[in-house]
This record gives C-alpha cells, structure tokens and sequence, in this order.
C-alpha cells in the first residue's frame, strides 16, 4: 500500500475506535495495548489513549513501568517484580542496569520489556560513559532507557552541555531500536530550567521527558506534568515518577498529559483501577 494508502487506513481505524467509544456501543472492543500497536504498525508514531468505564486493570496496566530500583534489591525481588509484570501486562520492568539480563531472562516469551536507569541517580557521569553504559544495558536486554541529565550543567546555564549529554544516550538507544527516556529531576528545578530541560531533550530527539529519580526531595507533581506536557507537545511522551501511590495519583497524572507512569506499587495501581467503573477519562496524547 502507498504512504496515502496508510494514512487513509490509520485514520479510519483510528475514527473507528473513537466513534465506537462515543457511540457507547457495548460490544465494541475496549481500547487496548493490541489495537493501540496495530495502529502504530500502520503508521502512527503517537496516538491518544482513552480510559473509559470499560477500563480494566490490565489497560490501567499497560500505562505503567513496574519499577524496583533499590539497592538492596534481591534475585528474588526482581522475579517477583517481572512476574507480576507478566500477570498484569504492565508497560515494562525497571531495574537497575545490574539486573538487567535477569529481569530478561524472567521475562522471556512474556511481551514484557525491560526498562533500565542510566546515569542513575545523580546524572553527574560523563556522556561517553552514560552512553556506554547504555549500549551494555541494551546488549543485556533492555529495550528501553531512563537515564539522568547532568543536572549540574543545566543549573550552570550550560544547555548545550545537557543537550550533548541526552543525545549521546538518544543515540546509542535508537542506533538499536530502543527508547529512551529524560529524566530531569524537577524537584532540583527552577520552572524555568524544566522548560529548558524539557526543549533540550526534545532537541536531542529524546523519546520521552520523566519527573524524577525517585530518589530526590520530591517526585512527580501535576503542575509539574502540565508543565512538561505544555512545553514538548504532542511529539514526546511524558513520564510521572516518584510519589505516585495509587489509582487516584495515577489518574490525576494521566490527565494532566503524563502517557506513562513510573511506580514501586503498580500491582496496587492495577487492582485500584479494576473498580473504577464510572470515570471516563481522556488524555490527549
């Protein structure tokens, strides 16, 4: 099929879901991760989700990167961690990059990806080693990368420096076909210096932009992901990490313009969301 053939068929799919949803007919499909990749594989490199009162658990799920990134982390944990991953379907593990090969090899045949942290959690490394660092990663296993700007440079002024740092990782995650994700700690920033993060990432062709380590003053914020949402558009995704507790904190976040969520306590998220029932929610995104 031609460019103007697949066009054309990604939007009828696309009006197709959406006039079901409106038209509130009960034996339309629900929309989720499967349909959402076969629009992808039509063409689309973003498109908007919606979460209506035929969400489950699972589409809830499906938003979430089901994260253990404590030191003390044991082999055991991180079983634990990607089996629930499997049960529930969430977006992906994340793991320190140490476990890495593990958490793959506990995945293996589950459709479940592993996420890993580079840079983490200061972002003081230099470039070239945060890029090594995630071409090992990714030799491991990873398929996608969250890794740390040098926030030092940035609260010096020095942006080029931060764009520079992002693009070396950017480029060593899409010279293998993962994707990479910004984390610019916003509890370390002025509102001014997350804008500026947030232009340097999406210069750098950065995938996603991400509130936080989690391992800082303070997590993700509503103002925060409005604020990111408004500067980088429709063309990124945005991550909400840190201080998201449950179904009620996830909610809030998706529909300030988050289109993933970062927590310890996704199993908690997913079995909250398959009670919501009434909540029709919409993310533009």
């Amino acid at each position: 099929m031609d460019q103007n053939g697949n066009y054309e068929q990604l939007v009828e799919q696309i009006t197709d879901f959406v006039l079901a949803k409106l038209g509130g007919d009960d034996h339309s499909p629900t929309f989720c991760s499967a349909d959402v990749q076969r629009i992808v594989d039509a063409g689309a490199s973003r498109i908007g989700s919606v979460l209506g009162d035929t969400a489950t658990a699972r589409d809830w799920a499906g938003l979430i990167d089901h994260t253990l990134l404590k030191p003390e982390a044991s082999e055991a944990d991180i079983r634990k961690l990607c089996e629930e991953a499997a049960q529930f379907g969430f977006a992906s593990v994340c793991v320190n990059p140490g476990w890495v090969r593990k958490a793959a090899e506990f995945l293996k045949g589950s459709g479940v990806p592993v996420c890993t942290v580079i840079g983490f959690p200061l972002g003081a490394t230099l470039a070239d080693v945060k890029a090594y660092e995630a071409r090992r990663a990714i030799f491991n296993g990873a398929r996608e990368v969250d890794m740390v700007i040098n926030i030092g440079a940035l609260k010096s002024g020095d942006v080029c420096a931060v764009e520079d740092d992002i693009r070396a990782v950017v480029e060593a995650a899409h010279e293998n076909g993962v994707l990479c994700k910004v984390i610019i700690e916003t509890a370390l920033l002025t509102n001014d210096e997350k804008i500026r993060a947030c232009l340097a990432s999406k210069n750098a062709g950065a995938d996603f932009v991400k509130t936080s380590t989690g391992f800082s003053k303070g997590g993700a914020t509503v103002e925060d992901i409005a604020l990111m949402r408004r500067t980088v558009g429709s063309s990124l995704g945005v991550k909400a990490s840190g201080g998201v507790k449950g179904i009620d904190d996830a909610r809030a976040m998706f529909e300030a313009g988050a289109t993933r969520i970062g927590a310890s306590v996704g199993v908690k998220i997913a079995q909250e969301a398959g009670g919501i029932g009434t909540n029709t929610i919409t993310n533009a995104y």
